[in-house]
């Protein structure tokens, strides 16, 4: 009698991509450049910011609680977007894209890989911001359940855009070593532009236009609802938090930057075929 040869099944993608995103996180934090100068960034701004503008009234609010929502939201996009766009880059420059696509692993599980990664790396992040923001810069948390689930939705449609824009925009770079010349400045430039350094009432007419259509300003103005008290409401463009504009706007990124990623995502570099 023959014997039955029986063959393993296959993982799934799901269990694929969540070892991807085990292996994914453990890398990030070994890289001390990625720690610095996306993890622990808005922090040490945020800390830098407290102690300078320590004694200035920001419309009612100390200097900490109001750079807090700015902060929270610059953390999640430098999170997303900057730190999938430049190691992106650099593991397709490397040859490690290449090399996986050579694999059994499916395309979706290495995406599941870097979105669990994002998800992860950006819930520490934040959640260790709100520690220090709270017990050592005398930051008030939210207290009403209400502002809660406005932050969580927030959070999840910031991440997510951020995420799927951040893998489109990995092919713009020439190159790995190019990626943070051409990545930095434009992330540096949305921060100014939208509300995260400065008091966004403040900054002039025309940039405030030019940030509408960005996702990070959206971003932090729905931050800004959920960590300043209601008073100043009135502060924002049109007297409002505009929370609906800016879930529309969001999901519209999210859209958008899901059907580019999909189209434009290479596993090797230009120049090689």
């Amino acid at each position: 009698m023959a014997d039955t040869l029986t063959t393993k099944p296959l993982p799934s993608t799901l269990s694929v991509g969540l070892a991807r995103t085990k292996l994914e996180v453990r890398e990030f934090f070994r890289e001390r450049e990625a720690l610095i100068f996306t993890f622990f960034f808005p922090i040490i701004f945020l800390g830098i910011f407290s102690a300078v503008f320590g004694s200035t009234d920001f419309n009612g609010v100390n200097a900490p609680t109001y750079f807090t929502p700015g902060m929270i939201a610059s953390g999640i996009f430098l999170s997303s977007f900057q730190s999938l766009a430049i190691s992106i880059s650099l593991e397709r420059d490397e040859g490690l894209l290449k090399r996986l696509r050579g694999t059994p692993m499916p395309q979706q599980a290495y995406f599941i890989g870097k979105i669990g990664q994002v998800l992860i790396t950006s819930i520490l992040q934040i959640a260790l911001l709100l520690a220090i923001s709270g017990l050592l810069l005398g930051v008030d948390l939210p207290s009403e359940p209400a502002k809660w689930v406005n932050f969580a939705w927030i959070f999840v449609l910031g991440t997510a855009s951020g995420t799927v824009l951040g893998i489109a925009f990995s092919v713009v770079p020439k190159s790995g070593k190019a990626a943070s010349a051409v990545i930095t400045p434009i992330v540096l430039l949305l921060q100014f532009m939208s509300g995260v350094y400065f008091v966004y009432s403040s900054l002039p007419a025309w940039m405030q236009t030019v940030a509408e259509f960005f996702p990070l300003k959206w971003l932090a103005q729905g931050m800004r609802s959920v960590f300043l008290p209601a008073a100043l409401e009135a502060n924002e463009p049109g007297g409002s938090w505009q929370l609906g504009l800016g879930a529309v706007v969001l999901t519209v990124w999210l859209v958008v930057g899901l059907i580019v990623a999909q189209r434009v995502f290479r596993w090797t570099r230009r120049d090689a075929g």
